[in-house]
């Protein structure tokens, strides 16, 4: 195949490319804007690699998007372009209808009309694969589940705004026939996570020796997912799944926020221990809760374990582990971030 992948130096897109150049014969294009969180050097490992390509354009930019579908030919689009943290859409929402809904509007339509001219075979073979969130799905109390089939109840500027984008595909598939594809998939973590994100901010501040913000009382839960775990998921869909079908894809490790952060602690304990002996629990501080705080979130993944032979690999210890030493190998990576684009300050008071 000949797959675009849209906000390809994102967290999660990074991973998907890297999986695509070592471990397919695909070949890639980059589609990026490069925003605050898309960092190029993520993708340097395969950034050489004949199969790969960079356009630095926007998805919001319907004579880009036409150019690189016209030039490249591209079987499948995997669409990850997306603004995605909770915090900057209660600061800043517009950003998120821009991109996440006009922008998705704008590469549904484009890739409606190009495909629309491709041949008969290559027509039925291209498919239109969008990544979204579970946050569109709201709050769960302490039982239940997200299924493909829980109505819709997004509870944030982002989570809407994801949510719109994902009504538009359907809507797309439904009146136009595009051969579209859906994940809704739970927290994800793992190596070159952007710094303003939960695991990687815990850790980047713990040996700055900063305090350890803890929204709330640390209760709400979420289902955590390693990338490299999702990112096959989403190769599985892109290839194997059936046009018009929704999958969930979740990692089976439901974490309270506080769990989290007392389990990143005790590897740090362990792989770093600090100067005093104290351990970097006591760096822990509870701070006023984020507005709107959804309570708790996880994830039903069993469509897409029965119909694709999908099922996360990684457990939350293993991933968590594997996670916090590639931040402590590699503080070049995140500490150009904090330098130049976000200092780990808090976002999203309201």
């Amino acid at each position: 195949m000949r797959v675009v992948v849209t906000g390809g130096a994102g967290f999660i897109g990074s991973e998907v490319v890297r999986q695509l150049i070592n471990n397919t014969d695909h070949t890639v294009l980059v589609f990026d804007k490069l925003t605050y969180s898309g960092v190029l050097s993520s993708l340097d490992s395969v950034s050489n690699h004949e199969r790969y390509g960079f356009v630095p354009a926007d998805i919001c930019d319907p004579l880009a998007v036409r150019a690189v579908l016209r030039d490249f030919q591209p079987d499948g689009i995997l669409h990850l372009a997306a603004e995605s943290h909770v915090d900057r859409s209660i600061d800043g929402p517009g950003e998120f209808i821009q991109t996440n809904v006009v922008g998705t509007s704008v590469l549904l339509a484009e890739a409606t009309s190009y495909w629309r001219q491709l041949n008969d075979d290559r027509r039925a073979d291209f498919r239109f694969h969008h990544v979204s969130t579970d946050e569109v799905f709201g709050s769960l109390g302490a039982e239940g589940f997200f299924t493909e089939e829980t109505p819709y109840d997004p509870r944030s500027p982002y989570s809407a705004s994801k949510a719109g984008s994902d009504h538009l595909v359907r809507a797309w598939g439904h009146t136009y026939g595009l051969p579209v594809l859906v994940t809704n998939c739970s927290n994800n973590y793992g190596p070159y996570h952007f710094p303003e994100k939960l695991i990687p901010l815990i850790i980047i501040r713990a040996v700055r020796g900063e305090r350890l913000p803890v929204y709330g009382d640390g209760s709400n839960i979420r289902d955590w997912l390693f990338v490299e775990d999702h990112a096959r998921a989403l190769l599985r869909v892109l290839t194997a799944g059936q046009p018009g079908r929704t999958y969930n894809v979740g990692g089976d490790a439901e974490r309270s926020n506080i769990q989290v952060v007392n389990a990143i602690c005790g590897l740090l304990d362990q792989l770093r221990p600090r100067e005093d002996g104290l351990s970097y629990a006591e760096q822990i501080e509870f701070v006023p809760d984020r507005p709107g705080h959804d309570q708790r979130y996880a994830i039903d993944a069993t469509r897409i374990r029965r119909e694709l032979n999908w099922e996360p690999s990684v457990s939350f210890e293993d991933g968590l582990e594997r996670t916090v030493r590639w931040y402590l190998a590699n503080p070049q990576w995140w500490s150009a971030i904090l330098e130049n684009r976000y200092g780990t300050q808090r976002l999203g008071t309201g």
